[in-house]
C-alpha cells in the first residue's frame, strides 16, 4: 500500500491551527456583524453554467469541474469517449461535466440574489465565510482549496458602501494588530485608459495583462498587451501610465494629461476622491490611490480594491469592488452591488509570520482527573461534570495505569491542573489539586471544587 498523501494545494489543520483560524474567523464575522450584515451559506458546488464566462478566460481554466455519474456504464462509454475528446480540445460538455466546485462566493451570491431578489429587503447586507476551489499550481500564500469571508450590498449604488467597506477592513486589520495598505482604484480610469488606447473593446486584454504587473514584471506585460493585438503606440501609452507615482492628487493630475480629461477618467477620480474625504485612518492603515490596480475579473463596474500587509512577504490579503448588473448574467438585470473579500489563509500566515497570534487563543484542556481506579474514576467524574458545568474545560485519563504516565500525558497536552481523588482522598472527602507548571498543591474539600480555583 502506497503511503498516504494530501492532495496537493490541500492541508490538515491540528487544534493549534484551527484555534487560530477562528480566531481569525471571528474577528472577521464580529465586525461584518456590527456593520449590519448578515450570514448566508451556499453549495460547495454550483452548475458548470453558472461560473463559467464569468472570472476571464484565465479564471475559467482554473475552475475544478465535477465528473458526471455513472460514466463507467457500458450504454455511457460511447458519450463519454466523445465528451472526452470535446474536453481535450478545451470545450465543455455536458456529457461529462455539469457541475463544478465553487471559485469563490461572488457569483454563487449573485445567482442566490437573482434566484430570490423578489423575497429580499434591499439594500441586502450578507456575509459568508466558506471554502473556494481553484485549480491554480500550488505556491506560498497560494492554495487549491482555501476560505473566504465575504461581504457585500447589493441594491444600491451609493458610494457610502464604498466608505463601510474601507472602514470593515480598516477595523478588521486594526482588531487583528496588522498594518496594512488597502489600495484602490476604479475600472473606469482603466476603461478611459482603453478608449485612449483604441477602443473599449481592449478592456479586457489590458486589465488581464496589468493585473500580472506584481508577478511578471512591466517587459512581460508588454509582450502580452502586444500578442492580444494591441499597437506600439497604445503599449508605450499603457507603459507611461504604469509609472504615474505620487500622491493622489498628483497621480490623478498626471493621469488626466495621458487620458486627454476623458469622461470616464473623471468619473473615476470623483468616486476616488470621495472616497479619500474619509481619512483619517486607524493607525498602522492607510488607503492610497494604484493605478495599477486592476483585478482582471470581468464584473468589476466601479471602484476596486485590494489589501496588502505591510512588513509581510505576501501577496493580496483581500480584495473586492463594484459590480453594478452582476445579477445580468443570470438574466436579472438593474440590481447594483459592491464587495470584499478577506484571504483568511494569507492573513493567517502573515500573522503566524509575524507572529501577532495572541498567546490566550490556544485553548485546551484546563483540568485532568487523575484514574486511580474504578470506584476512584466514578467519584472522579462526578466531580469533573460538575466543573464542565461551570464552564471548566476538563477530562479524564480513561485508563488506571501508572501515574507517571498520566502526568506525561497532560505535560504533552500542555494542561495546566491535575486533580488526584484516590482511596485515602474519598475517605476524607477531599481531593488534591496539583498546579502542574509549578508543582504547587492544595488539598480541596470535594463539595468545595469550583471554577474560582481555576482562574
Amino acid at each position: 500500500m502506497s503511503k498516504p498523501q494530501l492532495p496537493q494545494g490541500t492541508r490538515d489543520f491540528n487544534a493549534a491551527v484551527v484555534q487560530r483560524r477562528q480566531y481569525i474567523f471571528d474577528t472577521i464575522r464580529t465586525v461584518f456583524e456590527l456593520y449590519g450584515f448578515q450570514p448566508l451559506e451556499t453549495p460547495a458546488m454550483e452548475n458548470l453554467d453558472t461560473l463559467l464566462g464569468k472570472y476571464g478566460e484565465e479564471g475559467d481554466k482554473l475552475i475544478f469541474k465535477i465528473l458526471n455519474n455513472g460514466l463507467d456504464h457500458p450504454s455511457k462509454l460511447e458519450q463519454a469517449t466523445e465528451g472526452f475528446q470535446k474536453i481535450l480540445a478545451g470545450k465543455s460538455t455536458k456529457d461529462i461535466t455539469e457541475r463544478a466546485l465553487r471559485y469563490d462566493l461572488t457569483i454563487p451570491f449573485a445567482r442566490y440574489v437573482a434566484m430570490n431578489h423578489t423575497q429580499l429587503t434591499l439594500p441586502f447586507k450578507r456575509y459568508q465565510i466558506q471554502p473556494v476551489w481553484r485549480a491554480d499550481r500550488p505556491q506560498k500564500g497560494r492554495y487549491r482549496e482555501f476560505y473566504q469571508c465575504d461581504c457585500d450590498i447589493v441594491g444600491t449604488r451609493s458610494l457610502l458602501n464604498e466608505a463601510e467597506l474601507l472602514h470593515i477592513y480598516a477595523q478588521v486589520f486594526s482588531r487583528l494588530g496588522l498594518e496594512v495598505e488597502i489600495q484602490i482604484n476604479h475600472r473606469s480610469i482603466l476603461a478611459a485608459l482603453a478608449t485612449c488606447c483604441g477602443g473599449a473593446e481592449y478592456l479586457t486584454a489590458i486589465t488581464t495583462a496589468i493585473d500580472k504587473l506584481d508577478k511578471i514584471g512591466l517587459e512581460k506585460v508588454q509582450a502580452e498587451l502586444a500578442s492580444a493585438g494591441i499597437s506600439d503606440t497604445a503599449i508605450n501609452l499603457i507603459s507611461e501610465y504604469l509609472q504615474i507615482e505620487g500622491t493622489h492628487a498628483e497621480k490623478m493630475q498626471l493621469l488626466g494629461k495621458i487620458t486627454k480629461q476623458h469622461a470616464l477618467m473623471q468619473a473615476g477620480e470623483q468616486d476616488l476622491n470621495f472616497l479619500h474625504s474619509f481619512a483619517p485612518w486607524p493607525t498602522g492603515i492607510s488607503v492610497v490611490t494604484n493605478l495599477t490596480l486592476a483585478r482582471g475579473l470581468n464584473y468589476y463596474t466601479g471602484t476596486i480594491l485590494e489589501v496588502k500587509a505591510l512588513n509581510a512577504s505576501m501577496g493580496s490579503i483581500g480584495g473586492g469592488g463594484r459590480y453594478d448588473d452582476l445579477t445580468g448574467l443570470f438574466d436579472v438585470p438593474g440590481i447594483p452591488g459592491v464587495g470584499i473579500s478577506f484571504g483568511v489563509d494569507r492573513i493567517y500566515d502573515v500573522l503566524e509570520q509575524l507572529n501577532l497570534f495572541p498567546a490566550a487563543i490556544e485553548t485546551g484542556t484546563a483540568v485532568i482527573f487523575f484514574n486511580l481506579g474504578e470506584a476512584e474514576s466514578r467519584i472522579a467524574y462526578t466531580a469533573m461534570q460538575k466543573l464542565r458545568n461551570e464552564g471548566v474545560r476538563c477530562e479524564i485519563y480513561p485508563d488506571a495505569i501508572k501515574l507517571d504516565k498520566q502526568f506525561k500525558y497532560a505535560d504533552k497536552k500542555s494542561i495546566s491542573y491535575a486533580i488526584i481523588i484516590g482511596s485515602e482522598e474519598i475517605q476524607q472527602g477531599v481531593c488534591k489539586v496539583k498546579r502542574l507548571g509549578t508543582g504547587e498543591q492544595q488539598t480541596v474539600q470535594l463539595s468545595q471544587l469550583s471554577a474560582s480555583l481555576f482562574r
